[in-house]
């Protein structure tokens, strides 16, 4: 098959830089601070937004908050012992990430306002070239990709919905100027944003329809204030905090237990969310709409102490059936009934975990990664593809979880990635690419390791009900979550192996058979 072409790049506007970083959320500041911390100024960080902090700067919708624990969301080099609440709330984090920002003197190196939209490698320089959406080119050694998780909303395609004559728009691109009071207002999704924004709005608006496709399980959240005297104490006492800190990392991990090596024990948690959601809502019909078809952990498991609690009151409407059409001012079910509305909320959530996004690839022989994951996303540990020298991820393929802090997987990644750089400098090995049959034998086993977790369809099981999720692609796989405990890729990113990526002309690499281990 003849290569892709791509067009020659432009004249460079700017002197080479060492490290592009894409992204200025928490994935980016990372990258940048160890770069940093090594001594490089060669760096500069590309935010396509006139401010950084990513997801926590784009997601300003009411009840924003986090659903890990404060003192876990953070960096393990920069720990707060500030947090004024158990879940810290959107504004507190970004303020956190604005002053751990300014303390390492990142700002400066942040060009704000420049999306990127391609990256070309060019292989007779081995360099990448850039494109800004503004027509401004740059060149660069290493491209980190640190565009985030969750940044790309998905909005559903429902017939009509050009039609509808109100407001409509994402949780994640929230109407701060539209005043919904005593407005009739739907809600399409119930996921982990629209379960902290729900609680929020209801008490104001007119009529709150919300439109259900499969109902979350849902555990309460016990979020409160932090003490006075307990903030205090973690301030003072640098080894309190680590032990605060360890002792809510592990009561994370643990879950993974379930999530990925026996479904069964996903059991106990099931009854607790039964028990709240019977304590918390009388009234059984509502009860049954409510009632998860899915073993828990399959899909994304929510933490609200107010939900449930919400959906009992009087104005507010939970409808399961599927939308058949958007009117002007009304939405029709599939079984004919017209709810009207005045505004329509899409909590519908993001393209996740595919960096091509908002960004054109083009890798060696003019490839283009987004016809590469055509049928879904895949890379080595999460960080390299065959076929991009030079181009690392943070938070790419089979880097989520479902039960701990993603801060901790960045950190991990991070680490890698500064020793995979470190054979650049070294001149042991540029440009950097990972064998192709090193991705493939380390994706074979995650696919292998999947079959044993609660995100796998086991059909003719008398206890594990079938599994859908975002988290799965087109091909069946699932290409966002590690397959087990966060500990376990962290010791797995330890040491990356210069014998899994492709030696530079003339130079000699270990077999690449060990690379089969990498996914253990």
């Amino acid at each position: 098959m003849a290569p892709r072409l791509h067009p020659a790049p432009a004249p460079l506007s700017e002197p080479e830089i060492g490290v592009a970083i894409l992204g200025a959320g928490f994935a980016g500041l990372c990258m940048a601070i160890k770069l940093k911390e090594q001594g490089r100024e060669d760096f500069r960080i590309f935010e396509k937004a006139s401010s950084l902090g990513g997801t926590w700067r784009d997601n300003t919708y009411p009840g924003c908050a986090c659903d890990v624990p404060s003192h876990l969301y953070s960096y393990s080099f920069d720990q707060n012992p500030d947090w004024s609440r158990t879940y810290a709330t959107q504004p507190e984090i970004l303020a956190y990430l604005r002053r751990v920002a300014a303390k390492h003197d990142i700002d400066r190196r942040i060009s704000f306002d420049t999306p990127i939209k391609a990256i070309v490698w060019d292989e007779s320089t081995r360099r990448w070239h850039l494109s800004a959406r503004d027509g401004r080119r740059f060149t660069a050694r290493v491209v980190v990709s640190a565009v985030g998780a969750l940044h790309v909303p998905k909005l559903p395609d429902l017939p009509g919905l050009g039609s509808f004559e109100g407001p409509v728009f994402h949780s994640a691109q929230w109407r701060h100027d539209l005043d919904l009071t005593g407005k009739r207002v739907a809600v399409i999704g119930t996921g982990a944003s629209a379960i902290q924004f729900i609680p929020e709005i209801a008490p104001v608006v007119g009529r709150l329809t919300v439109f259900q496709r499969s109902p979350p399980w849902v555990l309460p959240r016990h979020d409160k204030r932090m003490s006075a005297t307990m903030r205090t104490l973690l301030a003072r006492l640098p080894g309190l905090l680590r032990v605060w800190r360890a002792v809510q990392y592990w009561r994370a991990e643990i879950v993974a237990l379930g999530l990925a090596y026996k479904p069964k024990l996903m059991g106990r948690g099931q009854k607790r969310s039964a028990r709240f959601k019977e304590r918390e809502i009388e009234n059984p019909a509502l009860r049954l709409k409510l009632n998860p078809f899915y073993t828990m952990g399959c899909k994304r498991v929510l933490l609200s102490d107010d939900f449930y609690a919400t959906m009992n009151r009087p104005n507010v409407d939970l409808v399961t059936r599927a939308i058949r059409e958007v009117r002007p001012r009304s939405i029709v079910t599939a079984n004919g009934r017209e709810h009207p509305c005045d505004v329509i909320i899409h909590a519908t959530g993001f393209a996740a975990f595919n960096p091509t996004a908002g960004v054109a690839i083009h890798g060696r022989d003019g490839r283009l990664l987004a016809d590469d994951w055509r049928d879904g996303p895949e890379a080595f540990r999460g960080v390299a593809v065959a076929g991009y020298p030079n181009y690392f991820m943070l938070m790419g393929p089979n880097s989520g979880l479902g039960h701990n802090s993603i801060v901790f997987m960045i950190e991990a990644q991070v680490r890698y990635v500064m020793q995979c750089l470190g054979w650049i400098e070294s001149g042991r090995l540029d440009p950097v690419e990972v064998r192709s049959e090193v991705q493939r034998a380390y994706n074979d086993q995650l696919r292998k390791r999947f079959t044993r977790t609660v995100w796998q369809d086991r059909p003719g099981s008398a206890w594990q009900l079938p599994c859908t999720s975002w988290y799965v692609d087109a091909r069946g796989r699932n290409t966002a979550l590690w397959p087990g405990l966060s500990v376990g890729y962290w010791m797995a990113m330890l040491r990356s192996d210069i014998a899994d990526y492709r030696p530079a002309a003339g130079a000699t690499a270990e077999p690449a058979e060990r690379a089969a281990t990498s996914a253990a």
